[in-house]
């Protein structure tokens, strides 16, 4: 009976999304995107701001520019510009809409306070700066669930993790990687982490037991980068090259690490592919460098588990790309992803959207997703605790938070007592120095940094007011 020869179409309420460049006035425009050969992505995006790193004259710069600020960009627009040589890597902190990490080739990843109107001249001064690598530093990722945990990866094989909030290095994982690293990713809860690295191995490391819980050799034959992010029930997800340099994407289970789930071959390109996962939808989307589409993906528990959807195709190659957090995005146009392509010289957000008829809050298409707040304390992780994001509804749509300033607090060499047992040292200071001097002298110090910390608040709200009287004007 012909009844038989209809092909069942798999049910998905994501089976039409569709991408669609926006209008060409609300673009970003003039903009000297870096030329750095480097697989980052090279542009973060949140609610209210998007950096790109961008070319500098014997230093390393960003651009950060407030969302709404689209058309051209002044090229006197303030960047910027701590770094001694090029920055590598840009991400906005999860629970700071104001605060951004970078990485550098000096070594260094520094971490910036982004005001939230324009400022006057470049910005210069990181709020903390975090030496620990003794070579480029190629990537950096803000912890999802603990405030103020920093991890950066370089080329000395080495992971490190900060406490942003003190500036101290809380673990360095080393001797677990035997070459350049690719990327690390963290899973939902930041428990986990999946790294990839040149010596073609896929490792899933517990960072604060400093062991590497599973790995695989080779999930892809080829000798070209891998990359692995986390998907939904802790699978992994890589993207790689075959043996005869075909991409290719897998999917995989930690409890059976030796057989993909999936593996599937896509097309003969040299670009790496960087993917993006949305975990409320389930979609991955996969980015290729130098490639002018996006493939995306829904993954799912059922046969063949990793299931195409559509590809947007443009004309223009992308040089790098930006995803935006869901809080970030337009419920009332059913937009369930915003990407922000890089051109040579511009900015393109592209909007993925679900068509629907209705005008009412689709609430299948956006669950709630997480939010501003951080669920852990940074000691608290540190100590073992886990705890999953804490979410938002997107009902009415997100409204960004107000400047919050992160504060840095240096421990006090001073409050650390000396070591028990002789004490050995000869210099000339030792005898004469007072209990009741060094106190007079911490007590000046500490009203010291009252008077700084009270200036600096003074600052913050004329810089404040000043924001609300130049509002909506250039």
């Amino acid at each position: 009976p012909p009844a038989m020869s209809r092909r069942v179409v798999r049910q998905s309420k994501f089976r039409h999304v569709f991408g669609q460049p926006v209008k060409a006035d609300q673009m970003y425009e003039d903009i000297r995107v870096s030329k750095v050969t480097c697989d980052s992505s090279f542009c973060a995006v949140n609610p209210k701001f998007l950096a790109i790193i961008v070319e500098s004259g014997g230093g390393g710069a960003f651009i950060v520019l407030p969302l709404a600020k689209t058309g051209r960009v002044d090229k006197n627009h303030p960047l910027v510009t701590g770094h001694t040589a090029p920055v590598l890597d840009i991400d906005w902190c999860p629970h700071n809409d104001n605060v951004i990490a970078s990485a550098s080739e000096d070594t260094t990843v520094m971490v910036w306070q982004i005001p939230d109107y324009v400022p006057v001249r470049n910005i210069t001064e990181p709020v903390v700066t975090l030496e620990g690598h003794s070579k480029r530093v190629s990537i950096i990722s803000w912890h999802p669930t603990a405030r103020n945990v920093l991890l950066s990866a370089g080329c000395d094989n080495l992971v490190i993790l900060w406490n942003v909030g003190t500036g101290e290095m809380l673990l360095a994982l080393d001797d677990m990687h035997t070459d350049l690293i690719y990327n690390v990713g963290w899973n939902r809860n930041g428990s986990l982490l999946v790294t990839t690295c040149k010596d073609k191995k896929v490792r899933v490391i517990d960072p604060r037991k400093q062991q590497i819980i599973a790995e695989k050799t080779k999930p892809h034959d080829g000798t070209r980068p891998i990359r692995a992010i986390f998907v939904a029930d802790g699978k992994i997800f890589t993207t790689g090259f075959s043996r005869m340099s075909e991409r290719q994407l897998g999917l995989w289970d930690l409890k059976n690490f030796e057989e993909p789930i999936a593996l599937q071959e896509m097309d003969t390109s040299n670009g790496v592919l960087l993917p993006f996962y949305d975990a409320d939808s389930s979609i991955v989307y996969l980015c290729g460098k130098g490639d002018s589409s996006i493939r995306y993906f829904e993954i799912t528990d059922e046969a063949p588990y990793v299931h195409y959807l559509n590809t947007y195709s443009s004309k223009e190659p992308q040089r790098g790309m930006g995803f935006m957090p869901k809080r970030g995005l337009d419920v009332s146009k059913c937009e369930i992803a915003r990407f922000f392509k890089l051109h040579e010289r511009k900015c393109e957000p592209i909007v993925m959207t679900v068509p629907r008829k209705s005008d009412l809050f689709q609430d299948d298409l956006y669950p709630d997703t997480p939010g501003p707040e951080p669920a852990l304390e940074a000691d608290e992780w540190l100590s073992g605790k886990d705890a999953e994001p804490i979410l938002i509804s997107l009902r009415d749509g997100y409204v960004p938070i107000k400047n919050r300033e992160l504060k840095v607090v240096k421990k006090n060499i001073l409050d650390s007592k000396p070591p028990p047992g002789p004490r050995r040292s000869h210099s000339t200071c030792d005898s004469d120095f007072s209990q009741p001097a060094l106190e007079e002298v911490l007590e000046e110090i500490r009203a010291l940094k009252e008077t700084v910390q009270a200036q600096e608040k003074r600052i913050s709200d004329l810089e404040n007011k000043l924001g609300q009287f130049t509002n909506g004007t250039d």
